[in-house]
């Protein structure tokens, strides 16, 4: 088994994933709120 040697693994994949990850929950968090605003301006009650 190699030695581990911290430090060394190529986390460049894991970065993106993570950026990816990030950009869509923060797109997704506005779209939400962008609806709830337009749905109590518009004052829809279901």
């Amino acid at each position: 088994m190699a030695e581990h040697k911290h430090g060394e693994m190529d986390v460049s994949d894991h970065e993106k994933t993570f950026d990816g990850f990030i950009r869509m929950s923060v797109r997704t968090t506005v779209v939400i709120i962008a609806i709830l605003i337009l749905l109590a301006l518009l004052n829809i009650n279901t």
